[in-house]
């Protein structure tokens, strides 16, 4: 089987249960650390005649990261392609087992069950913090509706305030978003890397907490520490 992902999270799921399956992978894709592929170009802009040339049994796809067109590219060229669609926990769970079966895993991997249980043994939250959520500035963006990230968060006890906007990635004005006021302004490292120094100087007199983008967004082995790495970050920042 040979396979090329054009997911990050999903490449590092298949890494790591089926060594020697990923004949490629996107340039951004950087877990698990040392991974000794040919690389395909980006995301949003994969080079198709590379992938081609590779000869997978199949491609790996996601219907927010990748696009349509060059998925159909792909399809033209006569590579298979799997296109996922996660905007859930459960989904993603879902959606995990349906590529590992794909790629040709013959059960379930541990990591996946240690997910599972890690994310299904967490208590009620016993307050619900409101915050906002931006994903990029220059211009302001952040979570809206239907997203992977804004159901993690549910999850921990976070009502992003814009979970309700008809857009799933709004550009919101900065001043909208401080006078939004949220209990707390959730700063991930990707897409855009807010840091200390790039981002809660934004948010004057609101709590910031900076947390991993790849806990919060990605769907593949760190759902496993996902609950734990993300509560800390917020409990740090006294939400």
């Amino acid at each position: 089987m040979r396979v090329v992902s054009l997911v990050p999270s999903l490449t590092e799921a298949v890494a790591v249960t089926l060594p020697g399956v990923l004949a490629g992978a996107t340039d951004w894709c950087v877990h698990p650390a040392g991974l000794d592929v040919v690389r395909v170009g980006g995301t949003k802009n994969p080079k198709a005649d590379r992938i081609a040339a590779l000869a997978p049994d199949l491609v790996i796809a996601n219907e927010e990261e990748n696009r349509a067109a060059d998925l159909d590219a792909l399809r033209a060229a006569g590579v298979e392609v799997l296109v996922t669609e996660v905007r859930t926990l459960p989904q993603a769970f879902r959606e995990l087992a349906r590529v590992l079966e794909a790629c040709g895993a013959r059960g379930r991997p541990r990591w996946l069950d240690e997910a599972e249980a890690a994310w299904s043994s967490l208590p009620a939250p016993q307050r619900r913090t409101t915050a906002v959520v931006p994903v990029w500035r220059r211009p302001w963006m952040v979570l809206g509706r239907d997203t992977f990230a804004g159901d993690v968060l549910a999850r921990l006890g976070v009502h992003h305030l814009y979970a309700g906007h008809a857009e799933r990635y709004p550009r919101v004005p900065l001043a909208e978003l401080r006078a939004a006021a949220p209990d707390v302004v959730v700063l991930p490292d990707e897409p855009y890397r807010f840091t200390a120094a790039d981002g809660p100087e934004a948010f004057p007199g609101l709590r910031c907490a900076l947390v991993s983008g790849r806990h919060l967004t990605w769907y593949g082995p760190s759902l496993a520490e996902a609950p734990r790495v993300l509560g800390e970050a917020l409990r740090a920042a006294g939400r």
